[in-house]
């Protein structure tokens, strides 16, 4: 690895170098899907993204000579290691060229920055958490990422293998039709019924009227709907905010469904326009020397948006095999046929949530992509990396 250096990242130029580095290894890839520049460096900035009030994180470019080859984020997360009990650290944004010793070096670099912080575990790629992107793409290269699921060439699961980590867990992706009539399979109407036929159960689009109201009852069903998942993290108030005030442009209330149990919040299920059929044509930047040019082609790409994805569901335990589900998944489903979306992606699945399987399944939807996280005890990268 002599001729390969990596250095911390620090200040804007070098991350500007660490955000564009994508571009030169995605140029011949047409599912790739640039993501807007701004949003990376917010989610990247301690003063802008409230994770880097509890996690710790530290970003590195991998160079030969001048060139950037490759880049890697290491960062721990103190709230994983408590729920969890484990002395993990995680890597994330991981891209590089095909290199297993540009690979090495960078996995080595996060290595040590993370043994000297007591990690003895590394676990990735998540970006920052679960709640994040996360997973390698190892299977379903055919078709372009949906909103807020990441893409990568096949040969990064080979420089992962290749430099010693192994699976920790699959995430699976079902996509299925949505039909225009809107109507759900029998199977799952039936399952509907039992909730819908509750004098206690109310299922309702979210309320634009109290937007921060209905967001805190989703925050707290999903907090606790997902307490017991693989890697999961609990999001802070601070987190939910923030990510409410980015996710408020792509939502539409009619596919934010919540379920109500005796007046309180039960469930929820999230269905989001797939905003990646309208980023792909501003190619990353909304402008271009002070022009809109990637704003006004991304406007004009909306209007051809024709996919949601459901990016995440909950039922309190204390309410789940009611049905409450299946009656979200019946309204968001109707909701979107009326506005016109002919298809549905439910991602991401963790491979033994077999419930959740079942649902997707039961909705018509078929698994098309699989993504991967991987881990490795912490140690120096075997010889084949180099």
């Amino acid at each position: 690895m002599t001729d390969v250096t990596v250095t911390p990242v620090r200040g804007r130029a070098a991350t500007t170098a660490f955000i564009r580095l994508p571009r030169a290894l995605y140029r011949d890839d047409p599912h790739w899907v640039a993501p807007l520049e701004h949003e990376l460096r917010a989610c990247l900035d301690p003063g802008r993204n409230p994770f880097h009030a509890t996690g710790t994180a530290q970003l590195f470019l991998a160079r030969r000579g001048t060139t950037p080859l490759g880049r890697i984020a290491a960062h721990i997360d103190p709230r994983f290691q408590q729920r969890h009990q484990e002395s993990t650290g995680h890597i994330g944004f991981f891209e590089c060229t095909d290199d297993p010793a540009v690979a090495g070096a960078l996995f080595a670099a996060a290595d040590r920055w993370l043994a000297a912080r007591g990690a003895d575990r590394v676990l990735g790629p998540l970006s920052f958490t679960t709640n994040d992107e996360c997973g390698l793409l190892v299977d379903g290269f055919d078709r372009p990422p949906t909103v807020q699921m990441p893409h990568n060439p096949p040969y990064y699961a080979d420089l992962f293998t290749a430099c010693g980590f192994t699976k920790a867990k699959d995430l699976h992706t079902f996509t299925g039709p949505v039909p225009a009539d809107g109507e759900t399979p029998a199977v799952i109407r039936r399952a509907a019924q039992r909730a819908l036929t509750d004098p206690a159960v109310r299922i309702r689009p979210l309320d634009p009227r109290r937007y921060d109201a209905d967001l805190a009852a989703v925050r707290r069903v999903y907090n606790e709907a997902w307490a017991e998942n693989y890697a999961s993290v609990p999001f802070t108030d601070a987190e939910f905010r923030h990510a409410g005030r980015r996710l408020k442009p792509l939502l539409v209330p009619e596919l934010l469904q919540i379920a109500e149990v005796g007046g309180e919040p039960a469930g929820f299920t999230l269905w989001l326009p797939d905003a990646n059929q309208a980023l792909a044509a501003a190619r990353g930047r909304l402008t271009t020397y002070g022009l809109p040019l990637g704003l006004v082609r991304a406007a004009r790409a909306r209007r051809r948006i024709n996919r949601t994805r459901a990016s995440t569901s909950g039922v309190t335990k204390e309410h789940r095999g009611r049905g409450l589900m299946a009656a979200l998944f019946c309204r968001a489903q109707q909701a979107a046929a009326r506005l016109g979306y002919t298809e549905n992606e439910f991602s991401w699945i963790l491979e033994d949530n077999r419930d959740a399987a079942r649902h997707a399944r039961a909705m018509g939807a078929v698994h098309t992509r699989t993504h991967r996280l991987y881990h490795r005890p912490l140690g120096p990268a075997p010889a084949t990396a180099s």
